[in-house]
């Protein structure tokens, strides 16, 4: 399974509009940070974990010809906005594109987009989504992988994360109950946020992050949902251990 990351970083992304802070002032590829997301294919099967604002210019950038389906962490802007782009793909493939999220999050999205989940006089090229509901106790399969959603909290705010084989994605969390780390343990690769050094209320810092990578003991860990408070990618990548990674976009792995 190859994975792309579409986007590691916070939800205003970097540069911050407007900002003279260093980082956002930066010349490097690397502290250019679009909203987050990662793209996953294997075989004939693609899909991509969460729909950002950035959602077309990623799909641009690494030429993806074919998503069959997109899986929502939550439903905040940064995660969700991009759901008018699939309309390439909808009129591509002929079909309404899967999506599996929570319940919660599909209520949200039916009112901030009612056009694309209108039941009558819908616009006929409104996008076309297939709702899949799924939460903490779900097990699925995608184009023959196993796929365990595991739930974390972002401040109080249910979020879903998602393990596919021997790799685990989480973004956006703060806590995590202890039967839910039980599912992430034995996985190769993890990807988790890691908003910056100080303190956050309803993000990992990297101090927490790096607790919670002791925790599941991945053999490779990648942070992601980064800030510009992180400092210079260079910079903040030399005080990691080892063995964990900052992302960034356009990096892929194979796992």
């Amino acid at each position: 399974m190859t994975v792309t990351f579409l986007g590691t970083g916070t939800s205003q992304g970097i540069p911050v509009i407007g900002s003279d802070h260093p980082v956002s002032q930066s010349t490097d590829l690397k502290d250019k940070r679009l909203r987050v997301s990662v793209w996953l294919h294997w075989q004939d099967y693609s899909c991509v974990i969460d729909c950002g604002p950035d959602f077309r210019q990623q799909m641009l950038r690494e030429n993806v010809q074919r998503v069959d389906a997109i899986l929502l962490t939550h439903e905040h802007s940064d995660h969700t906005a991009g759901i008018d782009d699939i309309r390439p793909f909808n009129f591509k493939q002929g079909e309404p594109l899967p999506f599996y999220a929570h319940p919660r999050v599909f209520e949200s999205l039916h009112q901030r987009f009612a056009y694309v989940f209108a039941k009558e006089n819908k616009y006929p090229g409104a996008p076309s989504v297939r709702e899949i509901e799924i939460d903490k106790n779900s097990i699925f399969t995608l184009g023959g992988k196993k796929v365990t959603v595991i739930e974390a909290f972002h401040a109080d705010l249910p979020v879903l994360g998602f393990r596919i084989d021997d790799f685990t994605y989480l973004t956006d969390v703060k806590t995590i109950a202890p039967e839910e780390i039980e599912k992430i343990k034995g996985t190769k690769v993890l990807v988790i946020n890691a908003l910056r050094e100080k303190p956050h209320y309803s993000h990992f810092n990297v101090k927490e992050a790096l607790e919670f990578v002791e925790k599941v003991k991945p053999q490779t860990t990648y942070f992601t949902h980064i800030s510009h408070a992180m400092g210079f990618h260079e910079e903040a990548e030399k005080k990691l251990p080892k063995n964990v990674h900052l992302a960034y976009d356009t990096l892929k792995i194979t796992v």
